[in-house]
């Protein structure tokens, strides 16, 4: 029988010391592995038993190190959340102040970047040092909104006696990530913080929908640039010979001849102008473009260097050791190239990885959805895999390669594998290797 959970909605309309003895209560009895009198939501309960694997002390302080001033301005400067700060502050900094709390913006590694808000509050929060410069990640001060959030890659409410370290149960805090669009790298987090007395639930949906309106206008910016990119490359592919692609420099189709067009070519880390290979085009020669590049497909070229002559990948590392920011990366005699996955991919990669005999998409959608019919869904997900990985995988079955040498990367403890995942068979996966 499901136990009831703590319900914020609820909470807000109790009495408020009744409250906050009820989730202190929850608390306490949990951390001393006694069942409380209602269940943790089950955000919290996961976060905490990450906590007790980390060994963070619950009644540690919340100080960090904080940043020099030059490397607080370099990332500031470094950051895409820049471009969109004038957004997150006209939608949340005014009710933040109103409210008796802060705005707090950090990257993507939960170090604070900006913070906007009430002066009163601003002071209190050096206290707990939510700071610009401070370090707000899980493990370095336990379970909270920034920190959860940036652990689970969702939206989260954290509020009182739900934060792990006691030193922060006197506040309240709804954190949501923003992803940049263009290739949906998490960037940083946006937060809303203040004392306890100012809780309410609806602050999650109000930051979540702040986060939105700023990927929104990432997203505007970046059709922009890709008009402009356009407009310069158009005229160029009416005279090439061949096939030719121009893409951004995050690999998104602006023209293309002689071809059939894709949304996005996967691009190695470090590209550069001259020749490259890329595993879903070939040998490619590369020329820059005003905000991209240009390239000419040489149809029937071959790599340089020995061995692996067709330019085939012969080696994949599916890298799941870091909760939500699964990777692939594929390495041959042409060099190398890696890539984020979205969660998805992750699963499907991590699935044909554990079945090197191949799975036919019927297996995959009950390993997935636990519905053998939801094979057209799997075979849309598997078609846009391959259009980056060319030459890696095989079907009819599923499969990686017989000829590449596949490498999976677990995380540290059972219980992170693929966090955001319910599919059946990853639930399974998980069970069995913590048992």
């Amino acid at each position: 029988m499901n136990r009831a959970q703590v319900d914020l909605n609820r909470l807000a309309v109790m009495d408020a010391a009744k409250a906050t003895r009820l989730l202190h209560k929850v608390r306490e009895e949990t951390l001393a592995g006694r069942t409380p009198p209602v269940a943790p939501r089950a955000v919290i309960d996961a976060s905490w038993q990450r906590m007790f694997r980390l060994g963070v002390n619950p009644d540690q302080s919340t100080s960090t190190v904080l940043l020099q001033r030059d490397e607080l301005e370099e990332r500031r400067r470094s950051s895409v959340l820049g471009e969109v700060m004038r957004t997150l502050s006209a939608g949340l900094a005014g009710i933040a102040d109103a409210s008796m709390q802060i705005m707090v913006v950090t990257d993507e590694l939960g170090r604070v970047l900006w913070r906007e808000g009430n002066l009163a509050v601003l002071r209190q929060a050096n206290g707990i040092c939510l700071e610009e410069g401070a370090a707000w990640s899980e493990h370095t001060t336990g379970t909270n909104a920034v920190g959860t959030a940036l652990a689970m890659g969702k939206a989260v409410q954290v509020h009182s006696a739900e934060h792990y370290v006691h030193t922060l149960h006197n506040w309240t805090c709804a954190a949501a990530p923003v992803h940049d669009p263009r290739d949906h790298r998490l960037l940083g987090i946006v937060d809303v913080s203040g004392p306890a007395s100012s809780f309410h639930p609806a602050t999650l949906a109000l930051v979540g929908s702040v986060a939105q309106l700023a990927e929104a206008e990432m997203r505007q910016r970046h059709l922009r640039s890709i008009e402009r990119l356009r407009s310069v490359a158009a005229p160029i592919l009416c005279r090439v010979g061949g096939r030719a692609v121009a893409v951004d420099t995050h690999g998104w189709t602006a023209a293309v001849t002689g071809m059939a067009p894709v949304d996005r070519l996967a691009l190695p880390k470090s590209f550069r102008a001259g020749r490259v290979w890329l595993p879903s085009l070939g040998m490619c020669a590369v020329e820059p473009l005003p905000g991209g590049w240009l390239l000419r497909v040489e149809e029937g070229a071959r790599p340089d260097g020995d061995g692996a002559a067709d330019g085939a990948a012969s080696r994949v590392v599916l890298d799941l050791s870091r909760p939500r920011r699964a990777a692939v990366s594929v390495s041959g005699a042409a060099g190398s190239w890696s890539q984020e996955l979205s969660p998805r991919h992750a699963e499907l990669l991590y699935l044909l990885a554990l079945h090197p005999e191949g799975r036919t998409a019927a297996e995959l959608a009950q390993d997935v959805f636990g519905d053998r019919t939801r094979t057209v869904t799997v075979r849309a997900e598997l078609s846009r895999v391959r259009r980056n990985l060319a030459g890696v995988l095989a079907h009819r079955p599923y499969r990686f390669s017989e000829e590449v040498e596949v490498e999976l990367r677990h995380p540290a403890h059972p219980a992170d594998l693929l966090p955001h995942s319910t599919a059946p068979a990853v639930l399974a996966a998980r069970s069995a290797t913590s048992a």
